[in-house]
């Protein structure tokens, strides 16, 4: 059997086209991990924004305590949204990727 496909949030285009995509990973009850993924090209103005605010909505997210995210490395406008809905605890880059924990605000 194979395993259950982990959890995904999906930014989605007027035209039904997936722009940005979380993959959520929980990995105890206090920490969560999203690895966030943009479509190559053009995307409309505050998609990744809107992808950070979904992650961070969630209401299995806004459960936990801190949150491991991987994105692209410079990416600003997710690391600025990241900036202003948790507190950063660290950043630093690995490959292309920059990764980054932050501590959640209290629900």
């Amino acid at each position: 059997m194979a395993a259950p496909a982990p959890p995904r949030i999906a930014i989605d285009g007027d035209d039904g086209s997936t722009l940005a995509v979380a993959t959520i990973d929980f990995i105890d009850p206090d920490v969560v991990r999203a690895a966030l993924h943009v479509s190559p090209g053009h995307l409309p103005p505050g998609t990744r924004t809107r992808l950070v605010d979904a992650v961070f909505d969630d209401p299995d997210i806004r459960s936990r305590r801190q949150v491991q995210v991987s994105l692209p490395l410079g990416d600003t406008e997710i690391l600025d949204r990241l900036r202003e809905r948790g507190v950063l605890t660290t950043f630093r880059a690995a490959g292309s990727t920059c990764l980054v924990e932050a501590d959640l605000p209290l629900a």
